[in-house]
């Protein structure tokens, strides 16, 4: 970046400040690209980088006043505003999925009916005992898979994890519930 690159990264942040509509166009024109790629090389997803990117720049033209020439220059200013938000984004994504996945899946499963039979709430405490022998990731993807009916397609796309994590994920849990559940048994047989 030259100095004149600079200087006119900071006439257009001033246009900008004062609403002119053409620096806005221009300064998106010589930054969105390498933007997209910060973002995207962050969060892994080019849709998400795509809307990262339309909610800086939208930052940028409502905020524009916020940017403090003495405190670096406007490429670094978008450098950092791209990066805290793609961040931020992949926090408030991660507490998101992993409440929303682990209040689904736990008030939907380990709830009773209420017109269940005594023998009914025991094998259903037997089974929550075996669920919980497994790691989080099994324990989902089992109960993605068993009580939600979901496929191993949707389950990956669910937790957001590559098809094949989550068939080796499914094949794990079922292994160990196995191996648990035959125990079990033999335990019951030998009594």
């Amino acid at each position: 970046m030259t100095i004149s690159d600079a200087e006119n990264d900071l006439s257009l942040i001033k246009a900008i400040q004062q609403g002119e509509q053409n620096a806005f166009s221009e300064l998106y024109d010589l930054h969105n690209a390498w933007l997209l790629a910060v973002a995207y090389r962050i969060l892994q997803n080019r849709r998400d980088a795509e809307d990262l990117l339309h909610d800086v720049f939208l930052e940028i033209w409502n905020k524009a006043s916020s940017y403090e020439s003495k405190r670096g220059s406007v490429r670094s200013w978008l450098a950092v505003k791209i990066r805290s938000r793609a961040l931020d984004r992949i926090r408030a994504l991660n507490t998101i999925k992993k409440h929303i996945v682990q209040k689904e899946v736990s008030d939907s499963i380990y709830e009773p009916a209420t017109n269940e039979t005594a023998t009914t709430m025991i094998e259903h405490l037997q089974a929550k005992k075996l669920l919980e022998q497994l790691t989080a990731d099994q324990r989902t993807v089992i109960e993605l898979s068993y009580f939600r009916g979901l496929t191993c397609q949707e389950i990956a796309n669910h937790c957001q994890i590559p098809l094949g994590t989550a068939k080796s994920s499914l094949q794990r849990a079922l292994q160990v519930l196995r191996r648990e559940f035959n125990s079990k048994e033999v335990a019951t047989h030998a009594s």
